[in-house]
């Protein structure tokens, strides 16, 4: 099991007294997990921690940050809540993959362990609702929509899913469905266990899809699905799209150069950051030695939340859970607060902003905002 902590300092560490306060991290550092979008959700709850920490921590005491790579695999991650919570961790944080973070909400209800996930979208969180978990991303619902939206107004009629039959990749095949389908689009299901790239590509042609969405993992297979509708001359005019975000990290734009510039994606970040952005958005650069993707910042936020609450409420785990409702916080993104919305059963940010982007073509290294919720 990956293990990393994050204390202060020695200089921080000489002005904080008492023992720290734990807070548990699930990160996707190795593979199968995306390990790119895990890295920059370190970077972001790493920042968060060491700035409070060089704040005075909570009450005079650390924040020490203890890590665990989940590897995008649900029993692992399960582990790795189960192992936390012993230690006495007073919440745990993070997660990007969705099917692993509903696995970590599960056991985290069950333990009575408070929950912030950042970076997970998946509606069903948990099976039934709970006071313990709250998330900071859209659910998946409302961001897959927005997308919906974009493709109606850019004239998209007849859409091809190319999409693995995962529970997060079959939720947001069916929300794509239910909001295209009453306004007069059709969404073609292709189903890549039985298709490779060039079978793919012929199934495009005959279906006569004017976009296709890439609901696969990255980069396998959707590079080499990229490269193959790009190379192939009956599909010139079809529009790429990959909603889940795989465009936003360098890895993208490294493997498939000026293929992989117009590829419309979500992200969770305003048009423009106000100062508290623009400075950890700096901040985060440094750390990552490259431009910071949304998931940076909701690692960041995330502490943020759970400091504010740890501050306000104290180290009881009962007592954050019941903080919640309560949290009014100014993140990098705009004001967090958390509700209960219908469908999710989960402490809800309603909404934090939605935008789509891609690449731009002429220049891949720069990000062109499509359309926003």
């Amino acid at each position: 099991m990956h293990t990393r902590a994050t204390a202060p300092a020695p200089h921080e560490a000489n002005r904080l007294d008492g023992p720290a306060v734990r807070l548990g991290a699930l990160v996707p550092l190795t593979r199968p997990g995306w390990v790119e979008a895990g890295q920059h959700l370190l970077a972001g709850l790493e920042l968060g921690v060491r700035e409070v920490n060089e704040g005075g921590g909570i009450g005079g005491r650390p924040v020490e940050l203890v890590v665990r790579d989940t590897a995008a695999d649900p029993r692992r991650a399960e582990t790795a809540v189960e192992e936390l919570a012993a230690m006495g961790v007073a919440a745990l944080v993070g997660e990007y993959h969705s099917v692993v973070a509903r696995a970590a909400a599960a056991r985290a209800d069950a333990l009575g362990v408070p929950f912030l996930c950042s970076s997970a979208v998946l509606d069903a969180l948990t099976e039934q609702p709970t006071r313990w978990v709250a998330r900071l991303a859209p659910a998946q619902s409302h961001g897959w929509r927005t997308y919906a939206d974009f493709l109606l107004t850019a004239g998209h009629r007849r859409i091809a899913v190319a999409a693995e039959p995962t529970v997060y990749w079959r939720s947001g095949t069916r929300v794509l469905r239910d909001h295209l389908a009453p306004r007069g689009a059709t969404v073609v299901d292709l189903d890549m266990r039985e298709l490779g790239p060039t079978e793919l590509c012929d199934e495009l042609v005959a279906q006569q899809a004017t976009a296709v969405l890439l609901l696969v993992g990255h980069p396998e297979p959707a590079v080499p699905i990229v490269e193959a509708v790009r190379q192939d001359p009956r599909l010139k005019e079809i529009l790429i799209g990959a909603p889940a975000g795989q465009p936003e990290f360098a890895e993208w734009a490294a493997l498939l150069g000026e293929d992989g510039a117009g590829v419309p994606f979500l992200r969770y970040l305003p048009e423009r950051l106000d100062p508290l952005g623009l400075r950890v958005g700096a901040a985060l650069r440094e750390a990552l030695s490259e431009a910071p993707s949304f998931v940076a910042f909701e690692g960041y936020d995330a502490i943020a939340v759970l400091v504010d609450v740890l501050r306000s409420h104290g180290t009881d785990r009962a007592r954050i859970a019941e903080a919640w409702s309560h949290v009014a916080v100014e993140g990098t993104r705009g004001a967090i607060r958390f509700s209960r919305t219908p469908g999710i059963g989960v402490w809800q940010w309603v909404w934090p902003p939605v935008q789509v982007v891609d690449r731009d073509p002429s220049r891949p290294d720069r990000f062109r905002v499509l359309h926003t919720a």
